[in-house]
């Protein structure tokens, strides 16, 4: 497939129109496109202007469709085949393995917390002045988010200079390689290793995508020191059914006589990662308590991420920064930690962190995770839990946040979800986590911007049709009614208008929406002025869907939990925060 075509669809972008669908789930009428598989074996066309726009547009070729995702199901377990083709993807792209060693790496893998863990990290380093990268995943609204110089997204002019220095050695040399190019995330690995090359960074922080022994990422030779947050049940088609099954691949980032962090786990997992550390020769040392951290000053230690579950991450990374900084101001080779004598794992010590480091914790920001967000009356509660353990902890976070500010409310408040979730996630099992919330509404939308408007290449996905997503939509609605005892109408339908899907009708306070800025704007009723830009079209509801609404306009404060996905984080992002998107 040509690219041409990619970008001029890119432009303009419409939900399909659709007729009426009964809950039987028997699509009547539909005119969505099925599910795009885009070739990376195609030749791109040459850019007389090879701008942001264009280098995103080219990068979602790459995306990897089903077929990718077989072929990684099918070689987990021969790692080295993935990981040899990274290799060679790097070389074709003008790299060395032996380079990335001079990116004085910290890499990081875990279920949940990772990428706050990270955050942490990063934030430390730059306080004591360290020029730092950062490669996370997956962005919220634009896709150089994934890689930050010195704390900040790198910036479109370089995102498009080396992205287009990669892609055209790569493109390059398809030819005499069968035609290969490397999928999304493996291409922005490397754009990643090559940014952070260039730009002559101290200390690299690199996030895990998926897992560890078979990640892209674990291409890394020899990284200064390795991270393991806390571990759970996620991605289970290609990890494992089980938390042991996954903490074996996680353990797979160990290096040899590299040392190596793990906040505490359940007893089954912490075995696991025990058993990897002694097969590979890595002293693993276990995170103390963040209250075992001496501290003289008078102030107790703050954290800038909201909620307890951060505790652990914030330890992880007082450990990860402590063995980097004992490497880097040593000039002596450094002495490996007394684990290894004691059969691979010991508990790391608590220490007194400096100021520059108790600064770095209280001054680390990442969005969309226990973020909040205040907009007159209506105050946004952000937060992109996506397993069973990670919601958990978000009701905590959100029950205890929410209840404070209702307190302290004028007036009375309204509770609104919006929930999506994606991919194999169990959505029934995270939503019964958010009945004890007590929501007055219940609303669902999937992953897509808006319904009708110019396209945002960065936030597109062509892995999964607009059908299947509206059919997760009713899913995941229906689970809801089930778990507030609410019975299903059989003859229910989802309400049409105007030739696209507006919203399911209203029972007991459940809807579906086709878009994120739908729900958004249905929800807040004209009451958040960012959310009214008219050059942002929506095509009207009609007044009995409207007439449901009339408590969240007579209400004094409307409180909005948005969950269940990072990417439904980042699709509301774009539109609460618009600089975040320019």
């Amino acid at each position: 497939m040509l690219l041409g075509p990619v970008v001029r669809a890119c432009r303009r972008v419409r939900v399909p129109a659709l007729a009426a669908f009964p809950r039987s789930r028997q699509w009547t009428a539909v005119t969505a496109p099925p599910l795009l598989k885009l070739s990376s074996t195609k030749a791109a066309p040459r850019y007389r202007r090879m701008e942001y726009q264009d280098a995103v547009c080219t990068l979602n070729t790459l995306q990897t469709n089903a077929n990718a995702l077989d072929q990684v199901r099918r070689e987990r377990g021969h790692p080295e085949i993935q990981l040899q083709a990274m290799r060679g993807f790097l070389q074709r792209a003008g790299l060395k393995v032996e380079e990335l060693d001079h990116l004085n790496i910290i890499h990081v893998t875990g279920t949940k917390g990772k990428g706050s863990t990270c955050a942490f990290t990063e934030q430390i380093l730059r306080n004591y002045g360290f020029r730092t990268g950062f490669y996370s995943s997956p962005h919220l609204v634009q896709v150089r988010e994934r890689i930050r110089i010195n704390g900040r997204p790198i910036g479109k002019d370089l995102f498009t200079k080396y992205f287009w220095q990669v892609y055209n050695r790569l493109e390059e040399t398809k030819d005499s390689h069968g035609g290969s190019m490397p999928a999304y995330f493996r291409f922005l690995t490397i754009l990643a290793f090559h940014a952070f090359l260039q730009e002559k960074v101290d200390v690299a922080v690199i996030e895990v995508g998926i897992g560890g022994a078979y990640d892209c990422t674990n291409i890394i030779r020899r990284p200064w020191v390795c991270g393991i947050s806390s571990l759970g049940i996620d991605h289970t088609s290609i990890l494992g059914d089980t938390i042991e099954k996954i903490a074996w691949q996680k353990g797979g980032i160990f290096k040899p006589r590299v040392p190596a962090f793990t906040v505490k786990q359940q007893v089954g997992p912490m075995t696991v990662l025990q058993q990897r550390a002694e097969e590979i020769g890595c002293p693993l040392s276990v995170c103390p308590e963040l209250g075992q951290y001496q501290s003289s000053g008078v102030e107790p230690l703050k954290l800038g991420l909201a909620g307890l579950h951060q505790h652990s991450n914030a330890s992880l990374a007082l450990q990860l920064t402590h063995s980097w900084l004992q490497r880097r101001c040593s000039t002596a080779e450094p002495a490996v930690p007394s684990a290894v004598a004691f059969g691979g794992l010991c508990a790391a010590p608590a220490f007194e962190p400096t100021p520059r480091m108790l600064k770095g914790l209280a001054d680390t920001k990442w969005l969309g995770r226990n973020q909040t967000l205040t907009h007159g009356s209506i105050t946004y509660f952000l937060d992109g839990a996506h397993t069973t353990r990670s919601m958990q902890a978000c009701v905590n976070w959100f029950s205890d946040a929410a209840t404070q500010r209702e307190a302290k409310a004028t007036g009375s408040v309204v509770r609104v979800l919006l929930f999506n979730a994606t991919g194999e996630r169990d959505c029934a099992a995270m939503l019964k986590l958010l009945v004890p919330c007590h929501f007055d509404f219940a609303v669902f939308c999937p992953n897509i911007t808006e319904a009708i408007a110019s396209c945002n290449a960065d936030q597109q996905n062509f892995n999964v049709s607009v059908e299947n997503m509206l059919t997760r939509c009713l899913d995941n609605q229906q689970s809801w009614r089930v778990l507030n005892g609410q019975e299903e109408k059989p003859e229910a339908e989802l309400l049409i208008g105007g030739g696209l899907p507006l919203v399911a009708e209203q029972r007991c306070a459940t809807l579906v929406f086709p878009c994120i800025l739908s729900a958004l704007r249905w929800i807040t009723q004209g009451r958040d002025p960012v959310l009214c830009d008219p050059s942002k079209q929506l095509i009207p509801v009609k007044a009995s869907v409207s007439a449901k609404a009339v408590p969240l306009r007579e209400v004094a404060n409307i409180h909005v939990l948005i969950t269940g996905s990072l990417h439904l984080v980042g699709g509301a992002l774009k539109h609460l925060e618009p600089a975040l998107a320019s």
